[in-house]
């Protein structure tokens, strides 16, 4: 079994603390108003970045990748935030909860509607939420 020094792993987590602290700073958004939620995913690190509204208290799935491990994880992710804007629809959401009957307009990055709709509803129960429209918007 090969030996990990102490320094190696300690590194891994500087650096993924740096690319982490990176993309915080792309977005110019406080530290809770993202989340890096890593789990394992057929033997590949899966890295979900989760974006938090502090309006209306809700979470929405900003992107997904896989790496090799959390690091390459997050360097993917570091290269999708750079240039998500070429890449991706913009599409706005009108929906609200069962719970609270205000309507609320969220904004999505996404390759259709489908997916966008998918980033809405990450992590909770599809039932607990009403949309009334989804606009793919123009392309500026």
């Amino acid at each position: 079994m090969p030996k990990i020094s102490i320094e190696t792993v300690s590194d891994v987590h500087v650096e993924a603390a740096r690319v982490q602290q990176q993309i915080k700073d792309y977005f110019g958004v406080k530290a809770s108003e993202l989340v890096f939620e890593f789990s394992l995913l057929e033997g590949k690190i899966k890295l979900d970045l989760i974006t938090i509204n502090p309006r209306h208290n809700q979470s929405f799935l900003f992107h997904s990748e896989t790496g090799a491990d959390k690091v390459d994880a997050l360097k993917k992710m570091w290269n999708y935030v750079q240039s998500y804007k070429e890449k991706e629809n913009s599409y706005t959401i009108q929906w609200t909860t069962k719970s609270n009957s205000e309507l609320h307009t969220s904004y999505f990055r996404a390759g259709n509607i489908l997916e966008a709709l998918e980033k809405l509803y990450y992590g909770r129960d599809r039932n607990t939420i009403t949309v009334f429209s989804v606009v793919l918007n123009p392309i500026s």
